[in-house]
């Protein structure tokens, strides 16, 4: 490796010195493989995980391309099953049983395009402060800057050839219509890329987010005489990182508010989008998955 597009992207990303262990996601994509390229170029010591979720019949094939990829590389290659089933909430059980098998601190290849889709998505979710600030860890997204047209440029001059999912163009998946329809509308409407504008965005509302987390870095959301007196907004914001963190992905306005009328003392419990509930009892609020919702999705 060492071609001039590869300097130049390379340059727009933040990894970890030179040396250091790291795992990457490698779906076969044309993200994935590029952040394995960029990695090994920046002098990590990379171990590259593939997981196999058997959604199509082509998918071990997909893994044995990223299997070799990676040994042309020198690197590592963990390549995992982790079958689901199509149907119902897809997209977050897939990505659940990715969580399972994969390394806590795992670099993922997301783009400013994911950037930009999840800012719209968490807009649309009611997802508050939090949810515009996009994809949460950034320091596990190292080629946050890059565009997703930069990265099949990449494998293009690198002769690599990524695997094409043909579910990222599904409409049954809200992210889709977002990145088909949504977006290039915006571009046409305003007459600009509208992507560099909320990524934007995005990183203001982090730092907003940043400020915000010193006001509430003594709150205990779960023991209701820890906000007494504390103002709504605050505790909202408070409730919206708890939730967040519980669920994890950006809780949507209305659970926000319900929890904040259970620690209020308004209501005792509630039930929370995903099959989860929050009750109060005795002063303490309580997250719980609720098992009965859980077992009717399976």
């Amino acid at each position: 490796m060492g071609s001039d597009l590869l300097s130049e992207l390379q340059a727009r990303c933040v990894f970890p010195p030179s040396g250091t262990k790291v795992d990457c996601a490698v779906s076969g994509g044309a993200d994935s493989l590029a952040l394995l390229l960029l990695a090994v170029n920046a002098g990590l010591k990379v171990t590259a995980w593939h997981v196999d979720h058997g959604l199509r019949e082509t998918s071990s094939q997909e893994g044995k391309m990223v299997f070799e990829v990676a040994s042309d590389l020198g690197v590592e290659a963990h390549c995992i099953e982790a079958f689901v089933n199509d149907g119902p909430n897809l997209e977050a059980r897939a990505r659940d049983a990715r969580r399972k098998v994969l390394p806590s601190q795992v670099l993922t290849g997301h783009t400013a395009d994911d950037q930009a889709e999840t800012v719209i998505l968490n807009l649309l979710r009611g997802s508050g402060v939090q949810g515009t600030a996009g994809i949460g860890e950034p320091h596990r997204r190292p080629i946050l800057d890059l565009r997703r047209r930069e990265t099949k440029e990449l494998c293009l001059s690198e002769r690599l050839d990524p695997v094409n999912d043909p579910m990222n163009l599904d409409p049954r998946f809200t992210r889709n219509r977002v990145r088909n329809e949504v977006i290039p509308l915006l571009a046409e409407v305003a007459g600009r890329d509208p992507v560099p504008l909320l990524t934007r965005h995005a990183n203001l509302a982090g730092e907003a987010s940043g400020i915000l987390d010193d006001l509430i870095k003594d709150l205990d959301i779960t023991d209701v005489r820890s906000v007494d007196g504390t103002p709504d907004p605050v505790v909202k914001f408070a409730i919206q990182g708890w939730l967040t963190c519980k669920i994890g992905s950006p809780a949507d306005s209305s659970s926000v508010n319900r929890v904040l009328q259970i620690v209020r003392g308004e209501i005792k419990g509630t039930e929370i989008p995903g099959g989860f509930r929050v009750d109060r009892s005795q002063g303490k609020v309580r997250f719980s998955v609720n098992t009965k919702i859980s077992q009717e999705a399976d």
